[in-house]
């Protein structure tokens, strides 16, 4: 109980200073090329509180792998990123490859988690949608880095709110999940 509480604390105070972040436009003060760090910086909090924290992971390893799984629903964001590039708000390499990389994890999140499958196979399931998934995230973050490289100002959205969740609480959400599901998949 007392990992529960801790872990729901934790998201909520990562989730407002996500929020903070946003609001007080502090991502706009880094250089554009730091958007990726700052999201693998901020997964690895989770990701070291998993493996560090024994109560952490306790708690982590009882919740099913499909509640991990179903957490990559939000990747239907794209939606939106696609919507921005039309309005001129997101540079096409990033917004377009990137948005239908996520819709499509999104999608296939589903059956993963929600069809009946024997548990062999949603193992098997879980393992290949969370190679794929894990690398399109990686690939969304080495396009962020080559367009914060070659013009900065193409990523100025994701600095405010509310696309500055994405760098700073979804993407680290996102990729500590797929560095957990890879931890408790290849321990069974």
């Amino acid at each position: 109980m007392a990992a529960s509480l801790l872990v729901r604390l934790f998201f909520w105070f990562w989730f407002g200073a996500a929020v903070a972040a946003g609001h007080f436009l502090l991502l706009q003060r880094l250089p554009a090329v730091a958007l990726p760090a700052v999201t693998l910086g901020v997964a690895a909090l989770p990701a070291l509180a998993y493996f560090r924290l024994a109560a952490i992971r306790a708690w982590g390893d009882a919740l099913d792998l499909r509640v991990l799984v179903l957490l990559h629903v939000t990747r239907f964001v794209g939606i939106y990123l696609l919507v921005l590039h039309q309005q001129g708000e997101l540079p096409r390499a990033f917004a377009v490859s990137g948005g239908l990389g996520a819709i499509v994890v999104a999608v296939m999140a589903l059956p993963v988690a929600l069809a009946p499958l024997a548990d062999a196979v949603r193992h098997r399931a879980i393992v290949i949608w969370n190679v794929f998934g894990g690398i399109e995230l990686l690939l969304m973050l080495v396009s962020l880095a080559r367009i914060g490289f070659s013009d900065p100002t193409d990523l100025r959205a994701l600095t405010r709110l509310p696309l500055s969740l994405l760098p700073t609480f979804l993407f680290p959400l996102l990729l500590a999940t797929h560095v957990i599901l890879f931890a408790r998949t290849s321990r069974r």
